[in-house]
């Protein structure tokens, strides 16, 4: 259980607001991300299926996960309590501080560095949202479905300042592989668990 002070310190400096993409989390938000960590670990679900996903869901298809600060909290806890552990109010409060969500997106290409310089954007409505930073896979490792087409799969990770966009909006991430073209995903951000 969260220590009540961190909780509190965090009603008081932030007003409840309920939001999908929660920059700014209740603390009711807060335990029900860790309970929610708890469960998962006890379960026995591998804590990345926590993050929120997008786009296909084989092997065979481009997707992603958007790591905010309630899926965050929730992946963090159930890494400790598979160790039998509980996070720290530091923990806890390393996440809750954190100024940028990371976006994750698998790709799929035809060799093995063909994701080197790829870069990552959001769009809302007719605003472009650039990262602060981007990496991406150097060398793209065979596909489970190899030796189908495209053999190589690789990922493109960027993050993006939660002030420089908005949480509650519909919006395109934009994958731009070195090579040429676009993977693009529509995510509604006010339906992002």
């Amino acid at each position: 259980m969260v220590a009540a002070g961190l909780l509190l310190g965090w009603a008081l400096a932030w007003p409840c607001v309920a939001v999908a993409i929660d920059v700014q989390p209740a603390p009711d938000r807060i335990q029900a991300a860790l309970e929610r960590g708890k469960a998962a670990a006890a379960a026995r679900t591998p804590p990345n299926e926590l993050y929120a996903r997008f786009g296909g869901a084989s092997e065979e298809e481009p997707r992603g996960f958007l790591a905010t600060k309630v899926s965050g909290l929730a992946v963090m806890a159930t890494h400790f309590a598979l160790r039998a552990e509980q996070p720290t109010d530091a923990d806890i409060r390393q996440i809750l501080d954190d100024k940028t969500m990371l976006v994750s997106v698998t790709i799929y290409g035809d060799r093995p560095t063909f994701a080197q310089n790829s870069y990552l954007v959001l769009t809302q409505r007719s605003k472009l949202i650039k990262p602060t930073k981007v990496r991406f896979d150097g060398q793209a490792s065979l596909a489970p479905t190899w030796p189908k087409t495209p053999p190589f799969r690789a990922k493109v990770i960027a993050s993006f300042l939660y002030e420089e966009f908005d949480p509650l909006a519909a919006t395109r991430i934009s994958v731009f592989p070195a090579t040429g073209g676009e993977i693009w995903f529509d995510v509604d951000f006010s339906k992002v668990e």
